[in-house]
């Protein structure tokens, strides 16, 4: 212990650390700051094609943009992640090099260690293969909405590994790839707005019909809301008879993601032109039957006491 409070061991300390810095730490500066320059030149390039490989899809008539638009930012994604990794290891090895480590029992420890892991980490390696085929079948893309073993939401992150849920509440929701056990897209190639409208029994059926039919032509005839919408109006006709109504099944298929606004449009309209057609959408009610062989109930009311 004593060597190390002697004058002449921090002498011959400091004169290396201050070779050291002379000589390695310039390196390593411009081994960080190459990295850095890297590092942006990859995100930039990605973001330019990105957008490239976006207007390319934009100028084909024969392939949906939105959809496209999806796939490719999943996509770039998942490159520039993968690039970004690649060459943070690239750079940590030579920097490690620059204090003197020998790279090459290290890289052969890393490897046993890996291959130790692997065996371990089968979780880990379902993650990443799930991933995979999620990402080479098309099965979801960044921008859809999708329900997760559940859980519905934006997706706004996908990885080999994981995948980013944004719920309407803005909660963010992470769930392992090899833990997803049921996926549904809601936004792929196109959507719809099921409506089950409810009428009183009273009502004439093809009045209904013909009153809901005029609304949806009415958005179709509207700028703002004909390019959400694919198709006009599908009436199936009566789906059942409810305990207080006739429910009517009806169907408009809209743009990927645009079903919800159309059909918030669309049920508003609907109420006001029912409302012009004096046409009754029920609440819950009972009804009493005595029987036919028990008089109903009757009221009278004496004169004198309505006076």
């Amino acid at each position: 212990m004593g060597q190390y409070f002697t004058s002449s061991f921090w002498e011959e300390l400091l004169s290396k650390l201050t070779t050291w810095t002379i000589t390695e730490l310039p390196g390593i500066m411009i081994t960080l700051l190459i990295l850095w320059i890297l590092l942006k030149m990859v995100k930039f390039l990605t973001k330019k094609l990105r957008k490239f490989l976006i207007k390319r899809a934009d100028n084909i008539d024969a392939i949906d943009t939105l959809e496209a638009e999806k796939k490719i930012k999943t996509l770039t994604g998942i490159v520039h992640s993968s690039i970004k990794v690649t060459l943070i290891t690239i750079f940590s090895i030579m920097i490690l090099s620059k204090f003197g480590l020998n790279i090459g029992p290290l890289l052969a420890s890393a490897g046993i260690l890996g291959l130790a892991v692997g065996f371990g980490a089968q979780e880990l390696v379902r993650d990443y293969i799930s991933g995979f085929f999620m990402l080479l079948e098309n099965q979801i893309r960044t921008g859809d909405v999708a329900i997760i073993n559940g859980t519905a939401g934006l997706v706004e992150r996908i990885e080999l590994r994981t995948i980013t849920l944004r719920d309407l509440s803005g909660v963010v929701h992470i769930f392992q790839n090899g833990k997803i056990s049921s996926l549904s897209n809601m936004t792929k190639n196109w959507s719809a707005v099921v409506l089950n409208i409810g009428v009183a029994y009273k009502e004439d059926l093809d009045k209904v019909s013909e009153v809901m039919q005029q609304v949806g032509n009415e958005l179709l005839n509207e700028a703002t809301l004909s390019s959400k919408i694919l198709e006009p109006l599908e009436i199936f006709g009566l789906e059942e008879f409810a305990d207080s109504a006739l429910i009517i099944k009806a169907r408009i298929k809209t743009r990927p993601g645009d079903q919800w606004s159309v059909g918030r449009e669309y049920r508003g309209r609907l109420k006001k032109a029912f409302d012009k057609e004096n046409i009754e959408i029920p609440f819950p009610h009972t009804t009493i039957y005595w029987g036919e062989e028990i008089a109903p109930l009757q009221l009278t009311m004496n004169p004198k006491q309505k006076q």
